[in-house]
């Protein structure tokens, strides 16, 4: 039975993606900048750091810092006060915890924004890890982030579950070595198949857990 899981946070434990996706593009609405249907496939693995770098990449002539700042202003409001938690996470969670399951996440999202939801969904306590890429200085794009947050949780790779809704994520967490659980979301319907393709289990409903 799996003890160490590690969550991803939007669109895995919150129904956020949409707030997220918003914030993220409509920076380049706003400067004119041009982009293709799969961006949203490609830049929630990347955190707010490496989306900026990759807004820049593709013409977005705006300082990172500033680009940055923007993201969050446009993200803080929705995640401190209006985001819920999807369908059965929280009480998949309790009952995890309850049954002496080790708890983690690991997201793209800032601590600014990830903190505040997670604490006024009152799961915040639940997690032993509480990790923003931020904290590792890379991305879910790199396979060192996942063999980092193993030994920081002084858990065998293998021995964990990842939990993404994310193509990339989870594609890069399998690479890293971890067990790894693709998550329905909305906002990835059309990679369910490419997902459950390269997963070791999917699910629907969080519920599914148990």
């Amino acid at each position: 039975m799996i003890k160490t899981y590690l969550f991803d946070f939007d669109g895995t434990l919150v129904d956020s993606m949409p707030t997220y996706v918003s914030s993220m593009l409509r920076i380049l609405d706003e400067n004119n900048v041009q982009y293709k249907s799969d961006i949203v496939k490609i830049i929630t693995p990347l955190g707010i750091p490496g989306t900026a770098e990759y807004f820049i990449n593709m013409g977005l002539k705006l300082p990172k810092n500033e680009i940055i700042d923007l993201m969050k202003k446009y993200m803080i409001q929705e995640y401190t006060y209006n985001i819920p938690a999807k369908k059965n996470v929280i009480e998949v969670l309790c009952e995890l915890k309850s049954k002496g399951a080790n708890l983690n996440v690991l997201t793209a999202s800032p601590h600014v924004t990830l903190d505040p939801c997670l604490k006024r969904l009152g799961i915040f306590d639940l997690f032993t890890n509480v990790w923003s890429c931020d904290d590792f200085n890379t991305t879910k794009a790199d396979p060192n982030i996942y063999k980092m947050a193993a030994e920081r949780m002084g858990e065998s790779v293998d021995n964990i579950l990842f939990l993404d809704d994310n193509y990339n994520a989870d594609k890069t967490a399998k690479s890293a070595g971890m067990k790894v659980c693709g998550v329905y979301d909305k906002s990835s319907d059309e990679y369910t198949e490419e997902i459950k393709s390269i997963c070791d289990c999917y699910i629907y409903d969080f519920a599914e857990l148990l």
